[in-house]
């Protein structure tokens, strides 16, 4: 019986596939083992190189085959793929590998330690964590603005609704006598007339006053046509 050189390893949860072939790439032996049998299995085989598909479970059982004295190489998967025959089947996954472990210029994986492993997991369950927070943030800012009817800084988009709220805040409420000083010098009062306007409203509502008179009411819509688009924005 020939030598085996390289055994090409299909990892699954229970049921696994193992190829083996010599040095020239002929086929010694391709059968299954259960996943008890995988460790006595290669006890008991000669040292040779073993190669399988980098994953997360492959450094778990790279670390336990090359304490028993194997040559272990990992594979990423697509660089055993175009070594795979027709037909998607463990033995052909398992021979694929053999074949291309045995190619000269295969790039590998190295095998993480347990440590590397744990630490490996932290940083992805935080970028993980991380993520959802964004997107719980964004989730409760886009409900936000849609309660409020904020427009997008393009400026397209206008809420109505929106500008007309906040065209009945600059606005003295309906019976107010108040009076809106500097009306007609927007670029140095309206800072000023929109405070006294929102303080005349809040004291208005707590005394309950009555109607507005039909002097104040021209007066109110004189002076914000003068005010403009400035003084509604």
């Amino acid at each position: 019986m020939k030598q085996v050189s390289i055994i090409g390893l299909d990892l699954a949860k229970q049921i696994f596939q193992i190829h083996g072939a010599d040095a020239e790439g002929a086929v010694i032996f391709s059968r299954k083992l259960r996943r008890a049998e995988v460790l006595r299995f290669f006890e008991k085989t000669p040292r040779c190189r073993v190669a399988m598909e980098a994953c997360g479970g492959s450094h778990y059982w790279a670390r336990e085959i090359s304490a028993l004295g194997h040559d272990v190489c990992l594979i990423p998967p697509v660089y055993v793929k175009p070594f795979v025959k027709r037909g998607k089947t463990d033995a052909a996954d398992a021979e694929a590998i053999s074949e291309a472990a045995s190619r000269k210029t295969m790039r590998f994986v190295p095998v993480k330690t347990a440590e590397q492993q744990a630490n490996a997991m932290m940083l992805k369950t935080r970028a993980l964590l991380v993520g959802q927070r964004t997107q719980a943030i964004n989730a409760l800012r886009a409900s936000v603005r849609a309660r409020r009817g904020r427009q997008r800084r393009d400026g397209k988009g206008r809420d109505p609704d929106r500008d007309r709220a906040r065209r009945s805040r600059c606005a003295p409420a309906e019976g107010s006598s108040l009076r809106i000083d500097g009306a007609r010098e927007p670029d140095r009062s309206i800072g000023a007339s929109d405070r006294q306007a929102r303080t005349g409203n809040r004291r208005r509502g707590e005394a309950g006053q009555g109607t507005a008179s039909a002097d104040d009411d021209t007066r109110r819509r004189r002076d914000h046509s003068c005010c403009g688009e400035s003084f509604r924005s």
